[in-house]
């Protein structure tokens, strides 16, 4: 509820605007009832034929005036929920974009597909109850206050009624939240599981299994089909009571004024009157029914948003710790916490205590590592991505705003995600050709240009699946050399390409990033033979520090893992024939 409250103080000028404009059309559509009853009473009872043009032409003129309103209600409540679809869209983009690696690790990639695709929506149209419910609130007052000048009795019949309607669907209301919440989870998790089907399909078919992820994907279809159905009952006996409970209360009271008039208890026009103002009733009582069912629904999708936007209390504040903070405002840059620290003024040494690992400031670190989860846990820490002990330049990391760490620190992954545009804005949106060009030929990426149609003006699709695994790989090295960040941390950035554009990338990494911190995390003997420094990795420690040459002769376990199977690199033999 806060994060509903949230975007309707994002705007609110135009909520107030949205509720005068629902507000006097719904009053409008009580004061034509009165209208028509004068035109009954004075003018056709009456055979004054004045005063009957005299009320017909006001009820033309009422009803021209409210189209006005009615055409101003629904444009302003438009552009209320188009802000909120486009604010709430906003947020959780500006916050997938910082989190990064922690995002796949804590939410699957379906369940950010339907928060972004239908629960942005749902939030989005409970902002309707700030212009017709405000509107529906004022005219059943309004309307009950009539009636008690016309009748008490009438009254008392309409002002218990309502609240009566409200008990007899808020049973509804309620499952019908359960069976949402239910619903939208395994709806998520449905669509991950045929994301990550779809992803694997090659994989799959290799190895015979695709039938049986198409008989599990099919059973878990069949079971979210059910849970729909038991979603769409509920749905279907609320849509039915807004309709049909109104009607029955509105025959009700028809029936009621009649027996009055027959006995002389109210004359014939107010008779027409009261049917006028309940058949008028009837749609702010529809209005709040359906607004309630919105805010079920809405308090459902908004419950998924603020879970999502809890990703982040988590990476800053430490696990097991909840969002309660007010909504980041995405047009700010991120607010930094009470006990915030100002990052180095200049390049300075990153020092991972948990390794107990310092990658000294301009330089080319390696890391090599035994075991492929200790390395990536590395880079986490590095690029905080995770909350740890890390210091950059003597200063806790996981103090320093986290737009300057984003902006100076980049973690660069071999299998981070490509967008679908052109190979130019893939790479660098509005960069210049020689950057670019000189950061192809950095990533020894030239003939993936030279051999496209239109060169770095061919569009490709998302994840590129029209270049191969390796050029792929070398097109997210040359995007992230193109970020030239102060510290660049490059996880495997050469793990699917062969040893003699290996050798290339190696050679020329060195130069593109000379004077600038860098650390690659691979086994590679042909990258860490460039680095500076190398830092041998063991059970998550690091073992031995070096060259890549002096680690070769001093350290078996090192020897053992840049091997690769060649034996001759597996035994300590002359290291400088080695290194050759």
């Amino acid at each position: 509820m806060r994060y509903l409250w949230w975007l309707v103080r994002c705007q609110p000028w135009r909520v107030l605007r949205g509720s005068l404009f629902g507000t006097a059309w719904m009053v409008g559509l009580s004061a034509r009832p009165y209208l028509i009853y004068r035109a009954v009473d004075d003018g056709l009872r009456a055979g004054d034929t004045r005063a009957l043009a005299f009320w017909v032409a006001t009820i033309i003129v009422a009803g021209v005036g409210l189209s006005y309103l009615g055409i101003m209600r629904h444009r302003t409540m438009t552009f209320i929920r188009e802000d909120a679809k486009a604010r709430s869209a906003e947020v959780l983009l500006r916050h997938l974009s910082r989190i990064g690696a922690v995002l796949p690790r804590r939410v699957g990639a379906g369940e950010v597909s339907t928060i972004g695709g239908s629960d942005i929506d749902w939030a989005a149209q409970v902002l309707t109850l700030t212009g017709p419910g405000v509107g529906a609130i004022v005219a059943y007052g309004i309307i009950a206050v009539v009636l008690w000048s016309i009748s008490p009795l009438l009254a008392l019949c309409v002002l218990l009624g309502v609240p009566a309607v409200g008990l007899v669907v808020g049973p509804l209301l309620r499952r019908l939240e359960r069976a949402e919440s239910v619903y939208r989870g395994q709806q998520g998790a449905l669509t991950a599981r045929s994301g990550d089907i779809v992803a694997g399909l090659r994989v799959l078919a290799g190895v015979g299994g695709r039938d049986l992820f198409a008989r599990r994907y099919a059973a878990r279809s069949q079971a979210l089909r059910a849970e729909g159905y038991r979603v769409g009952a509920v749905n279907s006996w609320i849509d039915a009571a807004t309709v049909a409970i109104p009607g029955l209360f509105l025959a009700a009271v028809v029936w009621l004024t009649a027996r009055m008039a027959v006995t002389g208890a109210v004359t014939i026009g107010e008779l027409v009157a009261v049917y006028g103002y309940v058949a008028t009733l009837i749609v702010p009582v529809w209005f709040l029914l359906e607004g309630s069912h919105q805010l079920i629904r809405g308090r459902v999708a908004a419950r998924r948003i603020a879970d999502l936007l809890n990703v982040t209390a988590d990476e800053v504040g430490g696990p097991g710790r909840r969002w309660s903070g007010p909504v980041p405002d995405p047009r700010q840059p991120d607010a930094r916490r009470p006990d915030a620290l100002a990052a180095p003024a200049g390049p300075a040494d990153l020092h991972d205590p948990e390794t107990g690992l310092t990658v000294p400031a301009g330089r080319l670190t390696g890391v090599a590592a035994d075991d492929p989860a200790a390395a990536v846990a590395l880079a986490d820490r590095l690029g905080r991505y995770v909350v740890s002990d890390t210091t950059w330049g003597g200063v806790p990391l996981a103090r320093v705003a986290l737009d300057e760490v984003r902006a100076r620190i980049v973690v660069a992954d071999h299998d981070s995600y490509l967008f679908a545009g052109t190979l130019r804005d893939v790479l660098c949106p509005g960069g210049d050709d020689r950057r670019i060009r000189a950061a192809l030929h950095a990533a020894s990426a030239d003939d993936i240009v030279d051999a496209l149609p239109a060169g770095l003006d061919t569009p490709l699709d998302a994840r590129a699946r029209t270049l191969s695994g390796g050029q792929r790989q070398r097109v997210r090295l040359a995007r992230a050399l193109l970020s030239e960040p102060e510290v660049l941390i490059l996880v495997d950035p050469t793990s699917a390409v062969d040893a003699h554009t290996e050798a290339r990338i190696a050679e020329r990494l060195r130069v593109a990033r000379a004077g600038r911190t860098t650390v690659v995390i691979a086994t590679s003997p042909l990258l860490l033979g460039r680095a500076d420094l190398v830092a041998h990795l063991g059970a998550g420690r690091s073992i031995t520090t070096g060259s890549h040459a002096d680690l070769l002769d001093s350290d078996a376990g090192y020897r053992h893992l840049v091997a690769r199977g060649d034996a001759d690199l597996d035994q300590p033999a002359d290291t400088e024939e080695v290194y050759r």
